[in-house]
């Protein structure tokens, strides 16, 4: 969990993609209480793109003990790659139109996978309209690819690990607020946060129009927020979808961060683990 001196390009920029061969291109429309991301998908996407479903291929099966959305296994994952189109030298980009805070998790998982070339279109479908960029509705089903996921292309935390992070490092906690303080709690079995987590609302990474942050006012609110590049960082928040983002952002600001898959969806379910509160 080293902190690299510059930044991963993580973004592209749509104007990047028009007048040009497309890359490989994954649709994850997904927000929760919103069961419809292949219709609203099938209404209309970047020419070419491919819906990808977050619950069934971008997650292993949900369980108390390993949280709404587990990470799949690499086998899974890489049949799923292969479903979508991608060959072993394909650049990807990944896209919502919720700035990114689904499309990160197929970003990050790509990467954990082995990859390399995957970026995430900043902005997503409302920045590529805003370009001027074409729309095409109805299905896509490429030819299979042949791509082979090795792992360990991104950094992973246990619960043990993220629960003794906060001694170490700066664990930060990429759920709203009034989750974080335990005001409200509409999805896991408990309110709360990890003792020791810092709040940091994943929101708070995006420009009004959707968009990321420029890198340095990222820096400067991390660093804000304690990532002062002399310990490690991690990242949850509450089944490790929205946490993928932040991982994303921090790695645009030059911060190299591990995610913790189960997040506060397994560390809520084990009546074991304390759940702080307030601010």
């Amino acid at each position: 969990m080293s902190q690299p001196n510059a930044a991963v390009r993580v973004l592209v920029r749509a104007e990047e993609l028009l007048g040009g061969p497309l890359p490989v291109l994954l649709d994850v429309r997904w927000a929760l209480g919103d069961p419809h991301g292949r219709e609203h998908y099938r209404e209309a996407h970047l020419p070419g793109a491919v819906f990808v479903d977050l619950a069934t291929e971008l997650a292993g099966p949900p369980s108390a003990a390993d949280g709404r959305h587990p990470l799949p296994s690499l086998q899974r994952l890489q049949a799923a790659a292969r479903r979508w189109g991608i060959t072993q030298d394909d650049a990807v980009v990944v896209y919502d139109v919720t700035g990114g805070l689904a499309a990160a998790r197929a970003w990050w998982l790509l990467r954990w996978g082995g990859l390399t070339d995957v970026h995430i279109l900043d902005g997503g479908l409302d920045a590529w309209r805003r370009a001027a960029g074409p729309v095409e509705a109805g299905d896509v089903v490429p030819q299979p690819g042949d791509v082979t996921l090795t792992g360990g292309g991104m950094p992973v935390l246990s619960i043990d690990e993220a629960a003794a992070l906060p001694a170490s490092g700066v664990l930060l906690d990429a759920r709203a607020g009034e989750r974080y303080r335990g005001e409200v709690e509409p999805i896991d079995p408990r309110a709360g946060h990890v003792p020791g987590a810092v709040s940091a609302p994943t929101t708070a990474n995006l420009a009004p129009d959707g968009t990321f942050l420029p890198a340095e006012e990222l820096r400067e609110r991390f660093s804000a927020l304690g990532v002062q590049g002399d310990g490690p960082v991690g990242v949850y928040c509450g089944s490790g979808v929205t946490a993928a983002h932040k991982v994303a952002a921090l790695a645009s600001a030059g911060i190299e961060a591990a995610l913790w898959p189960g997040s506060w969806s397994q560390w809520s379910a084990d009546p074991q683990r304390p759940a702080a509160t307030g601010g």
